[in-house]
């Protein structure tokens, strides 16, 4: 008997966690459920988090955790109750089928099984904003080879446990040289451990439209943390509904499984929410801990229901459906159809579906690192770019001298352009003279040069490169 952790969440939440866990149970599951509280009572109660310590200790204890939608409060800097389990409990992959059902569930693309494989930690996600200057706020976007790594050999591993034929990775490394551009190059070097599936890579803007208008040509596809968020929502709506979506939650220790889609709290206490997305999030969980005959039981039930024109109202269609019922209603169908399986729809069979093992990453020798120069961002009201410039070079020194200001990533200085539009917010690039080198003795020099002729700097990034290739960009324009 394997005991999991539940917390029934907020608005529908509670009713799609009751249908699931009875198909579940009544499908013959060996597990103990220990419920917890997470979301928006959690949140008013002065957790911002939305989630308390005891019930951290329970899901770390279990390793399998069951969650249903939850609502976060607006406002008041409460944090995703989802980013923050993703990323103490190392969460690493997020993996979310789509599936067409044509044509009991209407959709353009009746030929679509793909497959979302998302790095589930960091990216824009790590949520580190700071506003610097009246006009600029920033972003940090932070991608590390170990997070590459992890996931991109997830994908790989899941395509070969499921007998997928090709992986595709959805980058944007065409502007974002240095970050898009690791988890590019990380691709590369995985692919070529597994020859026997096709693998190639699509800048994410026309790759995306690509998935939207002939989904059939994906299988698997692996990419960074927002491009997957946005993508897998548009992946299950095309093919059908994200109300139809489940998604599975992997880290090496720990997994979470759930609905993709949100709480919907004007739907709640009404007997109307599909089931569906949470129930295909615990198929997911039950193949994850080889319950793989149950699994697949309940998910050929649940096809023969689709296939029988028994519905929920968001994908009740006159034309197609032919029984529209309640969130109770539509459970107890799918467990009457347990152990029947569907005539149109294809069958499904889990014989490989248990958990993936992956090797721990290991860490590469320390690259030669060497300091190049440094970029001071420097807030400053004007607008013209030379008058700056001429405040700037008052910091220049026998070793160190300005080399080129950006402003919003695009060069002004020396040779910019009147048309431009400036902010407030000037990236001011310090390089050695000819001959010399920099140190971070010349950093603290230049800060405190600017300090005392009143140059607002709100910010330095140190300039490197490792193993003699640059570790930063050029200025757009450059």
């Amino acid at each position: 008997m394997r005991k999991i952790t539940v917390a029934k969440g907020d608005g529908i939440g509670p009713e799609i966690m009751d249908a699931t866990l009875e198909i579940i149970m009544a499908a013959g599951a060996k597990i103990e459920i220990e419920e917890i509280e997470v979301g928006e009572k959690v949140y008013l109660a002065g957790n911002t988090s939305g989630i308390a310590k005891e019930s951290w200790d329970v899901i770390r204890r279990n390793k399998v955790f069951l969650k249903a939608p939850i609502t976060t409060p607006q406002g008041g800097g409460y944090k995703s109750l989802n980013v923050t389990t993703r990323k103490f409990l190392g969460l690493y992959s997020n993996v979310r089928p789509s599936t067409s059902y044509h044509p009991f569930v209407k959709t353009k693309h009746p030929v679509m099984d793909i497959v979302m494989i998302r790095e589930n930690e960091e990216d824009l996600y790590a949520g580190i904003e700071h506003q610097q200057t009246d006009e600029v706020v920033q972003c940090l976007k932070l991608i590390s080879r170990p997070g590459c790594e992890k996931i991109v050999r997830y994908a790989f591993e899941y395509a070969k446990q499921y007998g997928r034929k090709k992986v595709t990775c959805f980058t944007k490394d065409n502007i974002m040289k240095q970050t898009d551009g690791l988890f590019h190059q990380v691709f590369d070097e995985i692919a070529k451990e597994y020859p026997e599936i096709e693998n190639e890579h699509w800048i994410i803007d026309i790759g995306a439209a690509k998935m939207a208008d002939t989904p059939e040509v994906f299988d698997v596809i692996v990419t960074l943390n927002l491009y997957g968020d946005v993508l897998s929502d548009v992946a299950a709506q095309i093919a059908g509904s994200v109300g139809l979506a489940g998604s599975a939650n992997i880290g090496e220790e720990c997994a979470m499984f759930e609905a993709i889609h949100g709480s919907a709290p004007r739907r709640a206490g009404q007997n109307l929410a599909n089931p569906s997305g949470l129930l295909q999030g615990a198929i997911m969980m039950l193949n994850h801990i080889g319950e793989t005959e149950v699994a697949e039981k309940i998910q050929n039930a649940w096809l023969k229901t689709i296939e029988d024109g028994i519905h929920t109202y968001d994908i009740f269609k006159e034309d197609t459906s032919k029984q529209k019922v309640g969130t109770k209603e539509f459970a107890k169908a799918v467990i009457a159809n347990l152990g029947k399986k569907p005539s149109t729809l294809k069958a499904v069979s889990y014989a490989k579906g248990s958990a993936l093992n992956l090797p721990k990453y290991k860490k590469k020798p320390a690259a030669k690192k060497e300091l190049l120069g440094v970029d001071l961002f420097v807030h400053w009201n004007g607008t013209d770019a030379n008058e700056i410039a001429a405040k700037i070079q008052a910091l220049d020194s026998k070793e160190i001298k300005l080399s080129m200001i950006t402003n919003r990533g695009i060069k002004v200085w020396p040779e910019g352009f009147k048309e431009t539009f400036c902010t407030d917010h000037w990236r001011c690039r310090f390089k050695p003279t000819e001959g010399n080198s920099i140190s971070k003795t010349d950093i603290i020099k230049l800060l405190s040069g600017a300090l005392d002729k009143n140059i607002d700097c709100v910010k330095t990034e140190n300039l490197y490169s490792f193993d003699g290739k640059p570790g930063f960009s050029l200025g757009q324009g450059q």
